[in-house]
C-alpha cells in the first residue's frame, strides 16, 4: 500500500527555481556577513587586543562570565525540571473527567499563560514583600520562570496526549488497565516522544528568558556583561563593550545548541529502541510448522 501524497513533487522547472532561490539567498547572507565584518573592521572592533580581554585571567573577565554562567544554569536547570514536572501534572489534571479538578486547573493554566513573564517576576520580587513575603532575586526569577512555563508546557503536553490515536486508549481500557495506568504507560510516553521538538524549543526559550533576571539585579550572563561594561567604561571607554556583549550572546548560543543536540540524540535513541521493540514483538512461526493454505470453502 502506497502512502498518500499530500503534495506534488517538484518538476524540473520547480527544482531549478528552488536551486536559484537557494543560491540567491546564500549570496545575500554572505553579502550581509561581509558588510557587517567590513563595518566592524572599520571601527577596529576586530582588533585582537580587544578580544584578548575575554581570555586574560588578569582582567577578571573569564572568571566573572564563568560565575554568571553557573548562576544562569542554576536558574535554568531548576526552572526546566520544575516547569516540566508541573506542566505534565497540569496537563493530566486538565484532561480529568472530574470538573472540580479540570476547571480550577484550566483557570490556573490560562491565567499564567495570559500574564507576561516580566509581570510575574515583578510581582514575586516587588509586590509580595508588601504582604510580608520576601523572596531573593534567585527565588523570584526561578518562580516566575516556573509559573509561566509550566502553563505553556501543560498545553504542549495536553496537545501531545490528545494526538495519540484514540484506539490505543480504548484498547488499553479493554485490557483492564486503570485510567492512571493508561495515562502513565500508554499516553504520556508517546506524547513526550511526539512533542519532544516543541518541548526543547520551549526549554530553550526558558533559558533565554533567564536574562530577565537583569531587571531585578540577579547576576546572570546579561547582568554580568553589563556590570563588566560599567567597570571598563570609566577606564577604557567603549573599547570592550561590543566584545563583552558578544561573549554573553555566544555563551547563550552554545548552551542552546547543546540542548538541541541532546534532544536530537534522545529522539534518535527513543526511535531506535521503539523500532527494536516492535521487531522483537512480532511472533515468529515455529520452524517445524508448514505453511497451510486454506482451500476453497465447500
Amino acid at each position: 500500500m502506497t502512502a498518500p501524497v499530500l503534495f506534488d513533487l517538484p518538476g524540473p522547472r520547480a527544482r531549478a527555481r528552488i536551486r536559484i532561490g537557494t543560491i540567491v539567498g546564500a549570496l545575500l547572507i554572505l553579502a550581509l556577513i561581509a558588510f557587517v565584518l567590513i563595518r566592524l573592521k572599520g571601527n577596529d572592533q576586530l582588533d585582537p587586543q580587544r578580544w584578548s580581554v575575554l581570555f586574560d585571567p588578569a582582567s577578571g573577565v573569564p572568571q566573572a562570565l564563568g560565575k554568571a554562567l553557573v548562576a544562569t544554569l542554576k536558574v535554568a536547570a531548576l526552572g526546566m525540571v520544575l516547569a516540566t514536572a508541573l506542566g505534565m501534572l497540569l496537563a493530566v489534571g486538565r484532561l480529568s473527567d472530574r470538573r472540580w479538578i479540570s476547571v480550577p486547573i484550566t483557570t490556573v493554566i490560562e491565567f499564567f499563560r495570559a500574564i507576561p513573564l516580566l509581570v510575574v517576576i515583578f510581582t514575586l520580587y516587588f509586590v509580595l514583600p508588601g504582604f510580608g513575603v520576601r523572596l531573593s532575586a534567585y527565588t523570584a526569577l526561578t518562580g516566575g520562570l516556573v509559573l509561566y512555563n509550566m502553563a505553556v508546557l501543560a498545553e504542549i503536553f495536553r496537545a501531545g496526549i490528545l494526538s495519540v490515536d484514540r484506539g490505543q486508549r480504548e484498547a488499553a481500557f479493554g485490557l483492564g488497565l486503570r485510567k492512571s495506568q493508561v495515562m502513565t504507560l500508554i499516553l504520556l510516553p508517546q506524547a513526550v516522544r511526539r512533542m519532544l521538538p516543541v518541548l526543547v524549543a520551549q526549554l530553550v526559550v526558558l533559558l533565554k528568558d533567564s536574562s530577565l533576571g537583569f531587571i531585578i539585579g540577579y547576576f546572570e550572563l546579561l547582568r554580568q556583561a553589563r556590570s563588566l561594561v560599567e567597570f571598563f567604561t570609566p577606564r577604557f571607554g567603549n573599547q570592550y563593550t561590543f566584545q563583552l556583549y558578544v561573549a554573553a550572546a555566544l555563551i547563550y548560543i552554545i548552551i542552546n545548541v547543546a540542548i538541541s543536540q541532546l534532544a536530537r540524540y534522545v529522539e534518535r535513541r527513543t526511535n531506535r529502541s521503539r523500532k527494536v521493540g516492535t521487531v522483537a514483538a512480532v511472533p515468529m512461526p515455529d520452524e517445524g510448522m508448514a505453511a497451510v493454505t486454506p482451500g476453497p470453502s465447500v
